[in-house]
């Protein structure tokens, strides 16, 4: 009882000398303020991009590989003339994978041909990104569909003239009404649309299907080279869910080097990008934005700590007398030592739950204003409480301590 009723005082202590004194003990939290508001907007926007960027590489699946010429990660000394010589993933490598790989759930052969334009009547919408994969292409990627259907296995082989749009170019060529069923014209080939992907929005890495339209890989053989660069072929290999991502990539790794017939030793001629790379990637980016972050507010909060023991002193020589009363009344010195620490704390306290409240309020700026979806995460809030006490203690412990060894009778007569 005796340490709540400590607690309770030294708030009340510190409420009276931010009521008394309004513009001095403002001007002196404004640094804990600024500091705390500065370190929590940092690691909010940190969290929220990096949970906005996470949730687009989710969609690429923790358990899939895509092989390709090209590797994700680009260094300083990124050696592209060794990259550039190497050939295109065929649909020869395909075929070969699909028929080795026993670790593989669903291994798919992926082209796409970036903004294109795609007719229905007299309406058009441009900009459309044309994928044209195999039928495994829902085995390795998560599809979701607002209306109609998938292929199916004798479309895909056959080549049907069918196809599978986004909700946008749904939506931009026949508006609220049902596209499936209907005949759309796209590269002088008139194909019927029998699906339409739920709308999922753009996310962090622009990865959406809402602007897509997926044909058979087959179809698409009809129209361009599927095997050249400019189209970006790519082999897409999802493991199987009770077997190990290390296993996956090791059979896929060993039967991509028999199929390139590369001997032991030889460097590979192609690469197996994996979603692992972006999240280590983006663990670096934001692992240095955290100590910027860091950085800026500790210097603010520096600035405040000297105004919250500044204020400490002034107290402490204001209450000289009290001191001495509760003293020569039978108060213990570390009864003195923690009631002025406690009222630092409640002092930077205040600051800090400023601080934190600016934060608040910009993420519901930013959530209801923009479709960037902010959010204040609660380890972050214990965070700004916890830098707000640490700095409390350590400012207010050097006045609470001179005031803790005043001698009685010298503070009485002061």
């Amino acid at each position: 009882m005796l340490v709540f009723r400590l607690i309770g005082e030294s708030f009340r202590f510190a409420w009276d000398a931010l009521r008394q004194n309004k513009l001095r003990t403002s001007l002196s939290l404004l640094g804990i303020t600024i500091g705390i508001f500065i370190i929590i907007a940092v690691f909010t926007a940190v969290d929220t991009m990096r949970n906005q960027i996470q949730s687009s590489v989710d969609k690429l699946g923790s358990n899939t590989l895509f092989v390709q010429k090209w590797p994700w990660i680009f260094g300083d000394s990124y050696p592209w003339w060794k990259y550039i010589n190497r050939p295109e993933p065929s649909y020869r490598d395909y075929l070969a994978l699909k028929e080795r790989m026993e670790t593989a759930q669903g291994v798919c052969f992926e082209i796409s041909a970036s903004n294109r334009t795609i007719k229905y009547g007299s309406s058009s919408v441009e900009g459309v990104n044309l994928n044209a994969a195999t039928f495994e292409y829902d085995k390795t990627w998560n599809l979701e569909f607002a209306s109609g259907r998938y292929f199916t296995e004798n479309e895909s082989q056959s080549g049907s003239p069918v196809c599978i749009m986004g909700a946008e170019v749904a939506e931009g060529l026949f508006g609220e009404a049902d596209p499936v069923g209907k005949q759309i014209k796209l590269m002088g080939r008139r194909v019927t649309v029998i699906g339409v992907f739920k709308k999922e929005g753009e996310d962090m890495l622009g990865m959406s299907q809402d602007k897509n339209v997926l044909i058979p890989m087959v179809l698409a053989r009809g129209i361009f080279d599927v095997s050249s660069e400019r189209y970006n072929p790519q082999v897409t290999v999802r493991g199987k869910e009770n077997v190990s991502f290390e296993e996956v990539e090791g059979e896929l790794q060993g039967q991509m080097r028999a199929i390139r017939r590369i001997s032991p030793g030889q460097e590979d001629d192609f690469s197996l990008n994996k979603t692992t790379m972006l999240s280590n990637q983006l663990d670096i980016m934001f692992s240095a934005i955290n100590v910027g972050g860091w950085v800026i507010g500790l210097f603010s909060i520096l600035v405040g700590g000297f105004g919250i023991a500044n204020i400490m002193f002034v107290s402490v020589k204001e209450r000289t007398n009290i001191i001495g009363i509760q003293k020569s009344l039978g108060a213990k010195n570390y009864f003195i030592l923690f009631q002025f620490i406690f009222e630092a704390i409640a002092l930077c306290l205040m600051g800090g739950l400023c601080g934190l409240l600016l934060v608040y309020l910009g993420v519901l700026l930013v959530s209801n204003t923009t479709d960037f979806k902010a959010a204040l995460y609660f380890s972050n809030v214990m965070l700004g409480v916890g830098v707000s006490v640490a700095i409390g203690i350590i400012s207010g412990f050097w006045p609470a301590f001179s005031a803790s060894r005043l001698d009685p009778v010298e503070a009485i007569r002061s």
